[in-house]
């Protein structure tokens, strides 16, 4: 009883939490719900039933190659969720050793490192990424890679920045001082200290991850034909907007309650992590 008054509590007091987890929920049950509790496979045709309204049989509707919407939205909420733990990964596993070597060790590194981070910056996100595709090909993988590029400055910068004000703090001095070698000081005092605030940075990354995943997909650059991916969706159900208009729809409400869910969670996990929030 206790266990569950300590799970409840935060959420009765942090709605936007509770908001954010029951959204960001959803698309964790839709994403695990198996192809054959929905209508039929996402990548079964049906030409004798293209565009249909929303019904029992297809609760969203048919494409126009008589896809279950449903089925497909369900298929791209898993692409979704990959897109957001690999981009991420790979963010967080080149990103967070580069900012903290740099904040560590100064001088060189520091200056090369964050001058290459400053030029990521200067370009916008999605153009960067579009830049990367262009290079690297399309694909879901190097959609995955260009998403990781362009996150690549934020967790570099924000891992450096705490390195840099845990470096000169009373206890990592003293640890220094009573002989801890550089590796032990990162492992035990400072990495531990800066995974909050990266955790945060992560909840708040997934939005993004999925927004620039789908923006990629409809421009033609992302995940390809046959993969129910929901920018490509979109992309597709545009051609039929006039004659119907739940190709189109579902899968950018999809993307919309999705990217909105990871905001509110972003914003409740900060105020559950900010120490003021705690005060009576």
């Amino acid at each position: 009883m206790n266990t569950l008054f300590a799970f409840i509590e935060p959420l009765r007091r942090r709605p936007s939490l509770a908001l954010g987890l029951a959204l960001v929920g959803l698309v964790f049950l839709l994403a695990i719900v198996p192809d054959t509790w929905l209508s039929s496979s996402p990548y079964a045709q049906d030409l004798y039933h293209t565009l249909q309204s929303p019904s029992l049989g297809h609760p969203f509707g048919t494409d126009a190659f008589g896809r279950d919407i449903l089925s497909r939205v369900a298929s791209g909420a898993r692409l979704s969720l990959i897109e957001i733990v690999a981009s991420i990964s790979i963010t967080c596993l080149a990103g967070i050793p580069l900012g903290v070597a740099a904040g560590f060790a100064g001088g060189l590194l520091d200056g090369a490192a964050m001058w290459v981070m400053d030029v990521l910056f200067a370009f916008p996100g999605l153009i960067l990424a579009i830049l990367a595709v262009s290079v690297l090909g399309e694909g879901l993988f190097n959609t995955i890679l260009a998403i990781s590029l362009f996150s690549l400055p934020v967790y570099a910068r924000l891992s450096r920045n705490l390195t840099l004000e845990l470096r000169g703090v009373g206890y990592v001095q003293a640890a220094g001082a009573l002989g801890a070698g550089p590796v032990h000081i990162l492992l035990h005092h400072i990495l531990p200290a800066i995974l909050p605030p990266l955790l945060l940075q992560a909840t708040l990354t997934a939005g993004t991850v999925v927004l620039a995943a789908a923006s990629l997909s409809f421009l033609g650059l992302g995940a390809q034909p046959p993969l129910a991916e929901w920018g490509a969706m979109m992309s597709d159900g545009r051609n039929y907007v006039g004659a119907d208009i739940y190709p189109a729809l579902f899968p950018g409400l999809a993307i919309a309650l999705t990217v909105f869910g990871f905001d509110r969670l972003g914003e409740g996990v900060r105020d559950l992590l900010d120490p003021r929030s705690r005060l009576p």
